[in-house]
């Protein structure tokens, strides 16, 4: 764990959880820790210059906003390893990339923006980084994503599951939601007012940029405003993706209760492939190896349906960052922040 006082703590844990929608958000974040508005400015920039701290953003749901994503099961020759994980980081729809504990030693995420298919998008980037093999496994259903680091707990707890709500629904977005979705998920400038030069790019008062915000959430298309650790550096250096072989007419109960676990930070049924019999998938997170090791016994101990499982630890973290929605749409041109 890194050495931060109690404040720090405190304030990286709100940020993540309680992030406050209002013109001056250092300010009513100081009114919590009991400082003003300058003291909260300047421990975010120490937070990020120890790159603690990742950014301050909006967080929006790719699938509403019309994009297609899903993670992607690889295996890379382990002397091109290395090679082959750099030539998929550097696609700009891959946003995690990492080394497991398995003969599928490769796992990313990517996503493609509206009107691009993605199998075939997948099949040319493993073609390109000289992967073996390669299944493409979306997300049939989510039980639960998003995840706060507990700085003051010292502990990992996951974030209320995705809102239901209704959305646009793919393509349906105009011209100024997606000019509000490129400039909303860049990183929040460390300045008094932040929103205010977002709003002005946007042709808004603030007043109105929070009222679109507030109606992307109720569209689906914006899951939250929060900050994002680095997660090691923030002190929880391993990862455990626990998957379970679970019988089809049990996948809902035993989804549902794995992701009822406040440890639990993503809970996804995805496909099952030849030779791969898992299809719930759940991700958990810890200060060492062994607390992950220990949420999952808990949950295999706990929840009754699954037939077999397996962990897939982290090895090496090639990529983590932010997908960046609409970055080459020509009716934002001159747009960019």
């Amino acid at each position: 764990m890194p050495n931060l006082d109690p404040k720090d703590q405190r304030l990286l844990t709100l940020a993540q959880t309680e992030f406050p929608l209002c013109a001056r958000p250092w300010a009513a974040l100081g009114e919590k820790l009991g400082e003003d508005e300058d003291a909260i400015i300047q421990r975010l920039l120490r937070l990020s210059r120890l790159r603690i701290l990742r950014q301050i953003s909006a967080i929006f749901d790719s699938r509403a906003l019309g994009y297609q994503s899903a993670l992607v099961a690889a295996e890379a020759s382990p002397d091109c390893l290395e090679t082959a994980a750099a030539i998929v980081s550097a696609h700009p729809g891959v946003s995690h990339n990492y080394q497991r504990e398995n003969a599928l030693n490769l796992w990313f995420t990517l996503a493609v923006p509206p009107g691009r298919n993605l199998e075939a998008e997948a099949g040319r980037l493993a073609a390109n980084a000289g992967l073996t093999r390669h299944w493409v496994l979306p997300a049939l259903k989510t039980f639960r994503i998003g995840v706060a680091f507990d700085l003051e707990a010292g502990g990992v707890r996951a974030l209320s599951p995705t809102e239901n709500a209704p959305s646009k629904g793919p393509g349906s977005l105009d011209r100024a939601d997606r000019a509000a979705v490129r400039i909303l998920q860049e990183n929040l400038p460390l300045l008094p007012r932040p929103f205010l030069q977002p709003a002005r790019w946007l042709h808004l008062s603030e007043t109105e940029l929070f009222t679109w915000m507030a109606e992307a959430r109720s569209r689906g298309l914006l899951r939250r405003f929060a900050a994002v650790l680095r997660h090691r550096e923030a002190g929880f250096g391993e990862g455990g993706m626990g998957v379970w072989a679970v019988p089809l007419d049990r996948v809902e109960a035993v989804g549902q209760a794995f992701a009822a676990n406040p440890a639990v930070t993503h809970c996804y049924q995805r496909p099952v492939f030849e030779g791969w019999p898992y299809n719930l998938f759940t991700m958990v997170h810890g200060q060492k190896r062994e607390d992950c090791a220990e949420i999952l016994e808990s949950l295999a101990a706990s929840v009754r349906g699954w037939t077999r499982r397996s962990t897939l630890f982290s090895l090496r973290e090639f990529k983590k960052e932010r997908l960046r929605y609409f970055l080459e749409d020509p009716v934002l041109e001159g747009a960019a922040c």
